[in-house]
């Protein structure tokens, strides 16, 4: 056989086992995308020469663009609501009430902890053109995929029974208890379709409102900041000197354990992909990368400062006072009301209006998110509403029956509420096990992979994270599993479960085809472009 014959066998190969990226023959995506084509938004080189883009080198990365920074924000926005969904407010509100200001600097560094699992989930993304799921489902075998796609799927119900009863809560305060918690449930339902209607006007137009839900977020508290006056040293001490005392771990474990989102790590690997970028070209990845990690930046700052006004304002008003705690997402505003009075616009509603826009914008990244884990992990070929129609539909329902059930007390909801943070608590193993290990692995991410300093770094984050969530895992079991029968059973539960994390720890073995010969193909090119 020939040099020539045999080069030629050998790219057939290639092309024989790289992913498609082009349409087939039908018109149609060969398989499950994040994004058509049609629908990815393209970035123009617009300080090169025309004409010029096709004649540089893949490696070359153009100089930094105000215009082309605007051009990629958006994503991280998207990703950033699930820092801010009522789950996250209500950690806030209970931690500035018991722990006062003391807490702020563990708020600072969690959100911290956060931009660093987020920024490698939109690297996974970018640097594959492929998504979290789309690739746990060539990396694990069946039965381990499955599980996967289950646990993700249990995650994202649980945080959307928290978003949406948060909105209805919001829908209730602002009706002054005209609408029961479970019409706001219904009210709140119909963003499915809000979601479809905006998705048809494009990416952009959909990024756009939210950009006006997390305006309207920080308008709401940066009022309720203003109204309350906090202390100015006392803040800038909590956000300085550490301090963490007996009586606030459980505030402090509640801060740290809802920022990480199972569903938002899947989220954010999705997200970037709205950006035309060809991760065959490691100076369009390396662009798209830098842009990315300072919009992601950008809005967890912005995140971390909502989060500080609610945290603040509860602090400044409630801090050291026989309501601290007993306040929760359902009475805050009533106890509010009576802290601050009634003014030009009162509390109560400004509270109700920022909760509101928390709940809606959280509960639709949800919607997005769950076709994007339905998708990728079950490769299903199904049209966007109805895949959105499918995801809402997991969540609505238990959610409504939940609303009916919890709508007898404020204690009975603040237990539902510590059984959803333990679902969550649950299910993070499941999206950071995957991440960190496809993310360090080179037949994946090629010369992206990430270093050895930042995979410890990322490593640690997850285990802090994780052995907080344990912690709030064992104490609440503790004291809510009685009898034998149920402590077997949660005995039974926790080996299996523990064991499923040590084998997704543990995994090594060989990529499937795809992604085995994308991440090769993906290196053999960047040597190619070194040379």
């Amino acid at each position: 056989m020939t040099p020539r014959q045999d080069d030629s066998k050998e790219d057939g190969e290639s092309n024989r086992l790289l992913p498609s990226a082009s349409p087939s023959s039908d018109g149609e995506e060969s398989e499950e995308t994040a994004f058509e084509a049609r629908e990815k938004i393209d970035i123009v080189d617009m300080e090169e020469i025309p004409g010029s883009v096709d004649s540089l080198p893949l490696d070359y990365v153009p100089p930094f663009s105000w215009k082309k920074l605007w051009l990629f924000t958006g994503p991280g926005f998207l990703m950033s609501i699930a820092f801010l969904d009522p789950g996250n407010l209500e950690g806030d509100l209970q931690a500035g009430a018991i722990a006062g200001y003391s807490l702020l600097w563990l708020l600072m560094w969690a959100t911290a902890m956060g931009l660093l699992i987020q920024l490698l989930s939109a690297r996974v993304g970018v640097a594959t053109g492929r998504h979290l799921a789309e690739l746990c489902r060539d990396e694990y075998p069946n039965w381990a995929r499955l599980i996967l796609w289950f646990m993700a799927e249990v995650a994202l119900i649980g945080a959307d029974i928290q978003e949406v009863i948060g909105s209805a809560i919001a829908i209730q305060i602002l009706s002054r208890g005209v609408l029961p918690l479970w019409t706001g449930v219904l009210i709140t339902a119909s963003d499915c379709f809000m979601f479809l209607f905006l998705e048809n006007y494009g990416v952009r137009k959909l990024e756009a409102v939210f950009a006006i839900l997390i305006a309207t977020m920080a308008s709401s508290f940066a009022w309720m900041f203003g109204d309350a006056k906090p202390n100015g040293k006392e803040l800038l001490l909590g956000l300085l000197i550490p301090r963490l005392s007996s009586k606030t771990i459980r505030q402090a474990v509640g801060v740290v354990g809802c920022v990480i989102m199972p569903h938002n790590v899947f989220l954010h690997s999705a997200l970037v992909q709205s950006r035309k970028i060809d991760p065959k070209k490691t100076g369009k990845v390396r662009e798209a990368l830098k842009y990315y990690n300072i919009e992601s930046s950008i809005a967890l700052l912005v995140s971390f400062v909502i989060n500080l006004f609610v945290t603040t304002v509860f602090a400044k008003g409630f801090y050291g006072t026989k309501q601290a705690n007993s306040i929760g997402l359902v009475n805050a505003g009533q106890y509010l009301e009576e802290k601050y009075g009634g003014g030009v616009f009162p509390i109560l509603y400004i509270w109700g209006i920022g909760l509101l826009a928390a709940g809606q914008s959280s509960t639709i990244t949800g919607t997005y998110a769950g076709q994007f884990i339905m998708g990728g992990f079950l490769n299903l070929r199904l049209k966007k509403w109805l895949r959105a129609l499918i995801t809402r539909s997991f969540a609505i329902v238990p959610t409504i029956i939940v609303a009916l059930v919890f709508n007898k007390s404020e204690a009975s909801l603040d237990v539902l509420n510590e059984w959803l943070n333990v679902l969550q608590s649950i299910q993070i193993p499941f999206a950071l096990i995957p991440l960190l290990t496809l993310v360090a692995k080179e037949q994946v991410m090629g010369v992206f992979k990430v270093g050895p300093v930042i995979e410890r770094m990322a490593w640690t984050v997850a285990l802090v994270v994780m052995l907080i969530n344990g912690y709030l895992m064992i104490d609440f079991f503790a004291s809510e599993v009685k009898g034998l029968l149920f402590g077997l059973l949660a005995c039974g539960g926790t080996v299996a479960y523990l064991s499923f994390i040590v084998y997704l720890a543990s995994h090594g073995g060989v990529f499937a085809s795809r992604s085995s010969s994308y991440g090769i193909e993906l290196s053999k090119q960047n040597s190619i472009d070194g040379n």
